[in-house]
């Protein structure tokens, strides 16, 4: 059974950073391009970050490059979202996702998600 499970969320100060998790399993997950998406409160969900199955290429939302970091480590099936100077405008609920087809490599479209971490980050 396919599950991804963030963790790692919780309250921060303005400026301050936070580290992220994906734990993935019920796939070979070194296979698919994985992404990192986020949900603000009356706000639709948007694109943070993926890191590609090929060469870990990574690609980023112009609203956090510069400040977040994807990674991977493929021997834990884990992802990891790195964020750096964090403001109260990243507060959101992050969700993990998968792309829904291994060895792509066209763009992703990711059928798999998980159930989301709360970041909060105060003034």
């Amino acid at each position: 059974q396919v599950q991804l499970v963030e963790s790692g969320g919780g309250l921060v100060q303005a400026g301050g950073s936070l580290r992220l998790s994906c734990a993935a399993s019920g796939r070979t997950w070194s296979s698919y391009t994985m992404g990192w998406f986020r949900q603000a409160p009356g706000k639709e969900r948007e694109f943070v970050a993926r890191i590609k199955w090929s060469a870990d290429s990574t690609y980023y939302a112009d609203s956090v490059k510069g400040r977040f970091t994807i990674s991977r480590d493929n021997a834990k099936n884990t992802v990891y979202l790195q964020m750096n100077s964090l403001t109260p405008e990243d507060t959101a609920v992050y969700y993990c996702a998968a792309d829904s087809r291994s060895y792509n490599w066209g763009s992703p479209v990711y059928g798999y998600w998980g159930q989301g971490t709360q970041v909060t980050v105060s003034s």
